[in-house]
């Protein structure tokens, strides 16, 4: 067993076995997560009892980019790619699907990332403590969701201005709901009250997805993975693997990325974020629509050292295609203009960061003069189906949705997209971008300046993204210890 999956409290650790025991709980490991033809027969056989948004501990082995939505139990993967009649560019763009995970997203990975290894280890006692998720949104409905199927009481935070659908369900789902102020960029506030929370209740504690190494190694591990089967599935001959397209958020998403410069260096790395609020753009600051990717800093966990190039994308676009995916007249209007069927009828799979990355692909390969061998990859995190309440609102802004809109937005939105506001880093920009850290995490967050060196040595990420190697062990060892309580 890795040093960071040591035990850390023997008895910590039979509670927790002796609560999964009484739960009927299994955890499943990464391997199997990756792989899901090694899931136990007795497993599949309750899958195909269990609804995938159902809290049942079974729903632990749906945490996999290979759910199959038609049997309820796996594929190899779902993923969406887009064409040039609708992306303008001649360039391969594929989305990864995140609908098909339980609670609509991917973020239960992420979650699970956090709260699993110190579970296994007995760095978390289910029985007395709380896990506290804060969140702009999917990542603390999936450590609710997690947390429930693991019998742990949750915590989530989030800004008040997230999507009504968010709050809804979380109500019944989360032992407790904490709304702070603001809207999707308002990060510290979530910050200040886990510090708040940590002065003031030492039964809680903090699974903060900013700087959880556990977030980015799942990633690193599956949607690294996973990207690499899809594309030796559907590349051609000569093609190459171009790049990896995902808002900065957490950075967790980023990470699948240092996966995939391991076997493709020639890959780029695409952060994408809210033109209104333009980070990494421009060091700079304010409030922004595209919910579920946070800013206003860099995250802990983001390997800037890594990354090629930042795109901006206009909130605004993304409330207009929003509504050219989902609305009869855009619908009807992208099959006029010549966009498959099928396709316009998977576009609802897009939620409003998913838009977000798919317009940051095109500009990627714009700005690059990425051509038909090219194929980006980019997560598409949710989908239309958690927005229903921000369609509501913009027809009641902006009236009916007519097909001069679609035409104007399908135009100026997809097929017109140019690489403006982007911003290709060299070292230095990186240099500056590691550096914007210390405003957050050493004066803000109280790390120590030493440790934000050391993220700029270019052996710490390879060092830590291997620490997921033993997990699986670790896990075994757990699930051992549970049948024998």
């Amino acid at each position: 067993m890795s040093p960071s999956l040591k035990i850390v409290d023997p008895e910590v650790l039979r509670l927790a076995a002796r609560r999964c025991r009484e739960r009927g709980i299994v955890i499943p490991t990464l391997g199997e997560m990756q792989d899901p033809t090694l899931v136990p027969d007795a497993v599949r056989k309750r899958l195909s009892e269990v609804g995938l948004w159902d809290i049942d501990p079974v729903n632990l082995f749906r945490i996999t980019w290979k759910n199959d939505p038609a049997t309820g139990l796996y594929n190899d993967g779902n993923w969406i790619e887009f064409p040039p009649e609708l992306t303008g560019v001649p360039a391969r763009i594929v989305g990864l699907v995140g609908k098909w995970f339980p609670t609509g997203a991917h973020k239960v990975g992420a979650a699970f990332g956090c709260l699993v290894p110190r579970l296994i280890t007995g760095a978390f006692d289910p029985t007395r403590q709380k896990a506290v998720w804060p969140s702009t949104g999917n990542y603390c409905r999936g450590g609710a969701f997690d947390s429930k199927l693991l019998a742990c009481e949750s915590v989530a935070i989030l800004p008040e201005e997230m999507s009504r659908e968010r709050f809804e369900w979380l109500s019944g789902v989360a032992t407790e709901v904490i709304a702070t102020p603001g809207c999707e960029s308002n990060v510290k506030e979530i910050y200040d009250k886990c510090w708040e929370i940590k002065r003031t209740r030492p039964e809680c504690v903090i699974f903060n997805q900013f700087e959880e190494w556990g977030n980015a190694q799942w990633h690193y591990r599956l949607t690294g993975g996973i990207v690499l089967e899809i594309f030796a599935r559907i590349a051609r001959p000569g093609d190459r693997l171009a790049a990896w397209v995902s808002a900065t958020g957490s950075a967790g998403t980023l990470a699948a990325g240092d996966r995939l410069k391991t076997e493709h260096p020639d890959a780029l790395i695409t952060a994408s974020e809210a033109l209104q609020c333009p980070t990494l753009l421009r060091c700079g600051f304010g409030g922004h629509r595209i919910e579920g990717i946070g800013d206003k800093h860099v995250p802990w966990i983001h390997n800037v050292r890594n990354t090629d190039f930042v795109a901006a994308v206009d909130d605004q676009q993304c409330m207009d295609l929003l509504r050219l995916c989902n609305e009869p007249a855009g619908r009807e209007t992208l099959e006029r203009e010549g966009v498959p069927a099928a396709l316009v009828a998977q576009l609802p799979l897009l939620g409003i960061s998913g838009l977000s990355n798919l317009v940051s692909a095109i500009k990627t390969a714009r700005h690059y003069d990425l051509d038909g061998r090219d194929v980006l990859f980019t997560p598409l995190t949710d989908s239309s189906e958690l927005y229903a309440s921000r369609l509501v609102e913009l027809r009641a802004a902006h009236g009916d949705y007519r097909r001069e809109d679609a035409l104007r937005h399908l135009e100026r939105w997809l097929r017109g997209v140019t690489p403006d506001y982007v911003r290709e880093l060299n070292y230095q920009d990186r240099k500056q971008l590691h550096n914007f850290k210390y405003f957050t995490w050493v004066e803000q967050q109280q790390r120590d300046v030493a440790d934000l060196r050391r993220l700029w040595d270019r052996d710490f990420w390879p060092e830590m993204f291997a620490e997921a190697d033993a997990w699986d062990d670790g896990i075994r060892a757990f699930n051992e210890l549970v049948a024998t309580m």
